[in-house]
């Protein structure tokens, strides 16, 4: 976070951008982007400090990086972000993603909220203190997301309030409960007004016309939830900034590329919401949208305004957003514009490299033996039926948003079966935060599996078990095993555990770095495969099935939750 100057420190920010003294750092010979026009000019880059002072001419300094011709733009802000869905700790999730140019990121802890309650804003904002990139968190409005799952804690306005002036909290993390707010629910209210005049994230999946106007009038701002470029453009027209999203599972970047010109970018930013650390290998973050967009043909200023300026702007972050005279000296150097082929990130002035992330005070995990599930049965995944029709979730691959299906499925003896032929199997939903024992029971259509069972501990947003499986006893093997590592990702056929990824924080983030998570998701992923599993990030669509606040049918641990009609089926 930038420093706030005393009189000293402004005096030498002034003499040092006006060329009298020598500037704390030079970046030369860079060809900076103008998001005015979005020419590239020669020049240097002075920095006093963790500000810029200088641009547009030559400068001498104590210290300089070559830029030998490079291209320097601002650094990336993601706006939206669960840094428990890259499955590290958030210091190796700054260590993962920097490099990649992402030097402002805007976190919702609302993962681990659910899980230990407001433990994790403390957790959160100690690692922000201490991290390279900025990370800023949004505290979270909705825990539990509904009266419709069992949350491992409850955060009323009150305990927001006292976090509401941290220096690293913006405002009100996303809105997910609309039909609550467009109800006029007190709860909701109260948080609301908790935080007039602060940003308040939005949530607003398929909300349109009459209700969107509800819903903006209570002052929410942002929406990162919007799937088609129709949608977008109805909630740009109506004042807000429609955060386009491109995670591991849900993919609306492409939908959206069409409405990002150089006219609209002032109203459009980046996020990634949820993106796991084999994904950042493999493809990148922001820089990966970037360049995404660019090959889809948007203009390269309309890219990089969305993913710095327009960000900053958007989250009254004003002190960044661009390479200019007294901002937050944020700065990627690129090999190329259009492959956003990043080469060097400086990030509060600091040039990083590996030294910056060894040298820094560690933080002790928090959110351990969090899994408390009872040990379960084959038995208990049994599901009765007379007539063999069942109200089935259907995947939607890259969406969140899944279908409401009613199928026909075999009947034996008096229980429902999976049916292969229809890539119809079980999923189910075990309590896991000691309160109750619920186990909620339905079908899942889109997985593509034929035998054994994958489950997870990470179900969003309440984080109870979530196990989809073709094989009761199986299921029953994969629930266990995951009580017994406390977290994490499972897969088992025949009885055994073929893979597994333990994630003991909060059963949401591994203790070991990014890299051995990075390398463990890889026999993960050719576990599942092995089962038939179609879908190319399996357990991040296990973990979205629990999420009862987007359309259309979900489960949770009471069991199958028409979300249109926020009632259990």
């Amino acid at each position: 976070m930038t420093r706030k100057p005393d009189a000293t420190t402004t005096a030498a920010r002034i003499a040092q951008g006006r060329g009298s003294a020598p500037a704390d750092l030079v970046i030369t010979d860079v060809r900076l982007l103008d998001l005015v026009t979005g020419s590239l000019a020669q020049t240097d880059i002075a920095i006093c400090r963790d500000t810029i002072v200088g641009t547009y001419g030559r400068f001498k300094g104590t210290r300089t990086i070559d830029g030998r011709g490079r291209i320097a733009v601002p650094g990336f802000i993601d706006t939206h972000l669960h840094v428990e869905s890259s499955l590290v700790t958030p210091l190796e999730f700054d260590r993962c993603v920097l490099p990649h140019g992402v030097t402002t990121a805007i976190c919702d802890p609302h993962e681990m909220a659910n899980v230990i309650g407001t433990a994790a804003f403390d957790y959160f904002l100690s690692c922000a203190d201490r991290m390279i990139m900025d990370l800023r968190v949004q505290l979270s409005s909705c825990v539990p997301a509904t009266h419709l799952e069992t949350s491992g804690a409850r955060i009323e306005a009150g305990d927001l309030a006292r976090y509401r002036d941290h220096p690293k909290v913006i405002g009100l993390a996303e809105f997910m409960n609309f039909p609550g707010l467009l109800a006029a629910d007190p709860s909701c209210l109260a948080k609301i007004e908790a935080f007039a005049g602060r940003h308040i994230d939005g949530h607003a999946p398929l909300v349109r016309g009459l209700d969107l106007n509800g819903y903006l009038a209570a002052g929410i701002r942002t929406d990162h939830e919007t799937t088609t470029a129709e949608e977008a453009l109805e909630k740009i027209r109506k004042g807000m900034t429609v955060l386009i999203r491109e995670g591991s599972v849900s993919k609306d970047l492409h939908a959206l590329a069409p409405l990002l010109s150089v006219q609209t970018s002032p109203f459009l930013a980046l996020c990634t919401d949820d993106r796991n650390p084999l994904d950042i290998a493999e493809e990148g973050h922001l820089d990966f949208m970037i360049r995404t967009l660019i090959s889809l043909g948007c203009e390269p200023l309309a890219a990089y305004r969305a993913a710095s300026l327009t960000a900053a702007h958007a989250f009254g972050l004003n002190d960044r957003g661009m390479i200019a005279p007294g901002k937050r000296a944020d700065i990627v150097l690129l090999d190329d514009l259009e492959a956003c082929a990043v080469s060097d990130v400086i990030a509060g002035g600091h040039l990083v490299d590996e030294t910056l992330f060894t040298t820094r005070e560690t933080i002790v995990p928090v959110g351990l033996n969090s899994v408390k599930a009872a040990p379960v049965s084959p038995e208990q995944f049994r599901v009765e039926s007379s007539t063999g029709k069942a109200e089935v979730i259907g995947v939607i691959p890259g969406k969140i948003i899944t279908e409401h299906l009613s199928l026909n499925l075999p009947v034996q003896n008096g229980m429902l079966r999976i049916d292969p032929g229809q890539d119809v199997v079980k999923v189910a939903v075990v309590a896991r935060h000691g309160i109750n024992h619920n186990i909620g029971l339905g079908f899942v259509k889109g997985f593509g599996l034929k035998r054994g069972a994958i489950a997870s501990s990470v179900g969003h947003d309440s984080h109870n078990i979530c196990v989809v499986g073709a094989d009761d006893s199986d299921m029953a093997v994969a629930v266990n095993r995951l009580r017994e590592i406390q977290g994490g990702f499972v897969v088992v056929s025949d009885g055994t555990v073929r893979a597994e990824l333990a994630l003991p924080i909060a059963g949401l983030m591994s203790d070991k770095t990014y890299e051995d998570v990075r390398d463990a998701l890889y026999p993960l992923r050719d576990a599942a495969k092995g089962l038939g599993v179609t879908l190319a990030e399996p357990f991040l669509q296990v973990a979205f099935l629990p999420l009862p606040v987007i359309p259309h049918l979900k489960i949770s641990d009471f069991g199958l939750v028409d979300v249109d009609r926020m009632q259990l089926v």
